[in-house]
């Protein structure tokens, strides 16, 4: 697996061995690559994505050469391909980041690319990066994979994050997942033939009550404005859920709360200080499972 492209791409055999590799660096293994330089190339604008792929990197011995909002300030600006600016890339850097707004970009620069490319998410398409280091965060916090009940709540049909989430979780046993969000923004179909070829159970509602009362993992996610053709359609369905404190504490004692992050309305900030919320503890996990991604596409 020289690019990490897709979630579909990986086995349980080598996310173990991702968990593991994490795990080591979490405890403080550093400085294991040296004289490699990591390219990040961002169409779409990140914090935490961004910002972790290159502490990560750091904190691994690297160096990093870094291009921020490269759909105005690259040479895309000029009309240059995706394809052109990589064949570029390959004389720069050891291993490429690449985050960009239309889904299937990151693909087209992982065919000509000489060294490895990791997608940093493609627009509605997929991130593969977050729904590994989404896995290690409930692996960290709930201490297994197996035998969950996931609920997936927000915008599911431009979310990338949960739809690379679903690919991964086929990977295991014993998984249940509930769909929460308004029928304009359902999971897409192809999502749902996956999860039924793997034999993963699953279930729609538009109750976020209903959604989350049995839930070990709640995973709530921003509406995507930037998705929308209008501000219209989006100030629709902006606010449809939001998750109070007092729902907070009526999920199960161990539940816990993820969300990839940024949010906007659809997690009260009393909610932050409840134990059951992780989602800046996933974040944190993020920069070791990073590492451990950067460790295995380099060996």
């Amino acid at each position: 697996m020289r690019h990490i492209v897709g979630a579909e791409q990986f086995t349980r055999m080598t996310l173990d061995e991702l968990m593991k590799s994490a795990r080591s660096f979490e405890k403080g293994k550093r400085n294991i690559i040296k004289d490699k330089i990591l390219a990040t190339l961002f169409y779409e604008p990140s914090t935490r994505t961004r910002l972790s792929f290159e502490s990560a990197f750091i904190r691994l011995g690297g160096s990093v050469i870094s291009t921020e909002n490269a759909k105005e300030f690259s040479s895309a600006a000029k009309g240059e391909t995706v394809e052109d600016t990589m064949r570029v890339i390959n004389s720069y850097a050891d291993v490429a980041v690449i985050r960009h707004c239309d889904a299937g970009m990151v693909a087209r620069a992982a065919a000509v690319a000489s060294i490895p490319v990791i997608n940093a998410g493609d627009g509605p398409g997929q991130h593969p990066t977050q729904a590994l280091l989404d896995l290690y965060t409930i692996y960290r916090e709930l201490g297994r994979l197996d035998n969950l009940k996931l609920t997936l709540v927000g915008d599911l049909k431009h979310g990338r994050t949960v739809r690379s989430l679903c690919y991964v979780l086929g990977n295991y046993t014993n998984i249940s997942l509930v769909f929460v969000s308004p029928p304009e923004l359902s999971m897409n179909d192809d999502i749902k033939a996956h999860l039924s070829q793997q034999g993963i159970a699953f279930n729609e509602t538009t109750s976020l009550e209903e959604g989350i009362k049995d839930a070990d993992v709640v995973y709530m996610t921003r509406i995507q404005k930037e998705r929308f053709r209008t501000e219209e359609e989006y100030q629709a369905l902006k606010g449809r859920y939001v998750l109070t404190r007092t729902l907070a504490d009526s999920m199960k004692n161990k539940a816990i709360i993820m969300h990839p992050l940024p949010r906007v309305d659809e997690i009260q900030v009393e909610v932050d200080d409840s134990p059951k919320a992780v989602y800046f503890k996933q974040a944190a996990y993020g920069v070791y499972m990073r590492m451990a991604i950067l460790k295995y596409v380099l060996e």
